[in-house]
Order: C-alpha cells, then structure tokens, then sequence
C-alpha cells in the first residue's frame, strides 16, 4: 500500500492540475507604488460559453489620469472621456479637465485563445488604496461581467466575476 499511495497522490495531483481553471479577467500585477506611471495589461484568458469574444471593456478607476490604451493589430480601438467636476493640475503645471473613464477594444479572439490588452497610466497618490478596474467582456455568445467589487469583510474569492484590481503600495523612492 506504501507504494501505491505515492502513485495515487501524484496521479490526482496532475488530475487536478490539468482541469481547467475558472479563469477571471486579471491585470498582470496587482501592486505598483502609488503617484507612479504604470503599464498592465488586461488578461482575457477565455471566451464564453466556447465562443469568441468579440469585445472587451475596461472601466477605469477615479484618481487615474493620463491613460494611453495599447492599440492592437486587428482590433479597433475606443476611449470615452469623462469630463471632471473638479479640474487637476499635474506636477508638470498642465490642467486636466477631462480623463479617460473607459476604454474599449472590438475584434475577435476565439475562445481556444487568450490575449493580453495593454494600459499605460498615472496611478493616484493614495498609498493602501486598492483600485477596482471593472471589465466586461462580449462574446458572440454570452458576456463575463468582471464587475464585483468585494464588499467591506469579503475577499474577491467570494466572488463569481471579481473585478481586476490593483493594490497602491508606498511610493517609489526618487533619486
């Protein structure tokens, strides 16, 4: 039984390790120093219901401003801006009305694919802060709403279709 038992074990192990996982849509880091510029990308590791997806949504969080979306070969590209109630002046003394408040990509990536969806921007000077960045994902088939954002107590595991977030650590020290 000895040498059965490790045969076992090591077959269940790999059993589970190949079934697939439940995937969420991701950033590829989820820290970075706060009043810091920072590129992520957006994982989109599968389709729904084994369609495509045909377009992906990225709501962006309060605070974050200067935010540059990669453009993508094949895909088409589109920024809503939202205008500020109250403006910001940046340290470079420019005066900033509007932000980038959502950013959309359209194309196709079947289902047996995953891609990456790229942001530039200037993270908020709020160190401990978490940023959510909601993304809702359209297939020809169905949608994946990775909206949740957990309440007080919870942790994103409790969660169906947690939001992508970014956690702001202290800021970078400058030389």
């Amino acid at each position: 039984m000895s040498r059965t038992f490790p045969l076992v074990t090591v077959a269940t192990v790999l059993t589970v390790a190949t079934q697939p996982a439940h995937a969420h849509a991701t950033l590829d880091r989820n820290e970075a120093p706060a009043d810091s510029f920072f590129n992520t990308f957006i994982n989109v590791p599968h389709g729904c219901e084994g369609s495509a997806t045909l377009k992906v949504r990225v709501r962006i969080p309060e605070g974050v401003i200067g935010v540059k979306p990669q453009p993508k070969p094949g895909w088409e590209l589109a920024i809503r801006q939202e205008k500020l109630e109250k403006p910001i002046v940046e340290s470079h003394g420019r005066t900033i009305t509007e932000v980038v408040a959502e950013v959309t990509w359209s194309g196709k990536l079947p289902d047996e694919n995953f891609d990456q969806f790229g942001i530039h921007m200037k993270l908020p000077d709020k160190p401990g802060e978490t940023l959510y960045f909601p993304v809702v994902q359209e297939c020809e088939r169905g949608a994946h709403r990775w909206i949740e954002i957990p309440a007080a107590g919870k942790s994103r595991g409790d969660y169906k279709e947690p939001a992508p977030f970014l956690k702001l650590l202290p800021k970078a020290q400058r030389h």
